[in-house]
């Protein structure tokens, strides 16, 4: 019973300690409090963490408090969302850091929430009725987190103004595709200096070529994910189909390695490389990459990867396992946050939410960092000296 007060004051301090960091973009005091009473009850043990159930584990008559926080007081979420990434900086910044760029849906009854309506949802594996939120997630050696969001918002909404404006969705916000998303959010990570090495994601980004040309202007070294049906320039054609670089290579090429560790054990595959793009500076590779399984020999995937000259396969093949960081900070957010638990119907309800649920995510990251190097600390040898 004392380790478990002594950890839940543990939480409420870190919570307390991060809430200090943005508890000057509200301008009253009631937000102020809603906001760290929210925070603490996204992390709380709660079956379900609604408006009812937050504001009753905040000690308040009704959810009043907590509804006008998300739809009504005015404050910026963007602005908390760069105080809460540099708390992550701060605590779990690496300069060899991986930026990992994916999509997850929100299953919605109704067809009033800001950008819902049925659309493939690759968490459900199927066609829901959802939204679908883009998002960056920051992968260093002592943790991984989320660190910017994007609510996609279909075409179908974007020409219906009337619906628009009924979920708060201002005249000034057009169509973006999820790509487009995905570079804002980069670029912004690279304009404010944000620690990293690596972009990866998966097909549904990788294979847009303005993209990687891009991040490849930028010197951003990337393994991206791509199709089949992707091409490449070689020294034999202009638009070599990758799919077609692969089956005449020496058996010998093919190397069999993990790519990290997932729910079944470790990711084990055949893994190959072969150089493209021959005309580029010297201290710069460019890679075709073939994931091989090893059970179904004819299910290959494809990255595209562009890099120092000395990468080897097996950092490449690390960079591609990463990807699977994100799905593993949307499962711990949704599970320990309530990232996908809310009751908001609106355009900046959603971005305050979010926000919100992705800090209290970065603070038990933050906790689980320090208690991974005290454990470390503890399990050393001790130091000698002569």
């Amino acid at each position: 019973m004392g380790g478990e007060v002594a950890e839940a004051r543990l939480w409420a301090g870190e919570l307390k300690a991060l809430h200090e960091r943005f508890v000057h973009r509200f301008s009253r005091s009631e937000p102020r409090e809603s906001a760290l009473a929210y925070m603490r009850g996204l992390i709380a043990p709660l079956e379900r963490k609604n408006g009812w159930t937050l504001a009753e584990e905040a000690g308040h008559a009704g959810p009043d408090r907590i509804h006008r926080l998300l739809n009504r007081i005015d404050w910026d979420a963007d602005e908390v969302l760069d105080d809460v990434r540099d708390y992550v900086v701060d605590h779990l910044g690496d300069p060899e850091a991986v930026l990992i760029v994916d999509d997850t849906g929100f299953l919605k009854k109704g067809v009033r929430s800001a950008g819902v309506q049925r659309q493939y949802s690759g968490t459900a594996g199927r066609t829901e009725n959802c939204q679908i939120g883009v998002f960056l997630a920051y992968a260093g050696g002592r943790g991984r987190t989320l660190i910017d969001r994007r609510l996609y918002l279909p075409i179908s909404w974007m020409e219906d103004q009337e619906r628009c404006r009924a979920a708060g969705i201002c005249e000034t916000i057009g169509f973006e595709t999820k790509v487009v998303m995905a570079k804002a959010m980069v670029r912004r990570a690279i304009a404010d200096r944000i620690p990293f090495r690596w972009v990866t994601a998966d097909a549904a980004y990788g294979f847009s070529k303005g993209w990687r040309t891009e991040l490849e202007q930028a010197d951003v070294f990337h393994v991206m994910a791509t199709t089949r049906h992707d091409t490449v320039v070689t020294r034999w054609a202009i638009d070599h189909p990758v799919h077609d670089l692969f089956p005449a290579l020496p058996r010998q090429k093919w190397k069999r390695r993990s790519c990290g560790d997932g729910a079944h054990g470790p990711r084990v595959y055949d893994w190959a490389r072969v150089e493209v793009r021959p005309w580029h500076r010297k201290d710069r590779r460019h890679w075709v990459i073939a994931r091989r399984s090893v059970r179904r020999p004819e299910e290959i995937s494809y990255y595209i990867a562009y890099c120092p000259a000395e990468t080897t396969l097996d950092e490449l093949i690390r960079i591609a396992g990463s990807r699977w960081a994100v799905e593993e900070c949307f499962q711990s957010a949704k599970q320990e946050c309530g990232l996908d638990d809310y009751q908001v119907r609106r355009y900046d309800g959603w971005h305050r939410h979010t926000t919100l649920a992705m800090a209290a995510h970065a603070c038990l990251t933050v906790l689980r960092a320090r208690e991974l190097d005290t454990g470390k600390a503890e399990t050393d040898p001790p130091s000698s000296y002569p």
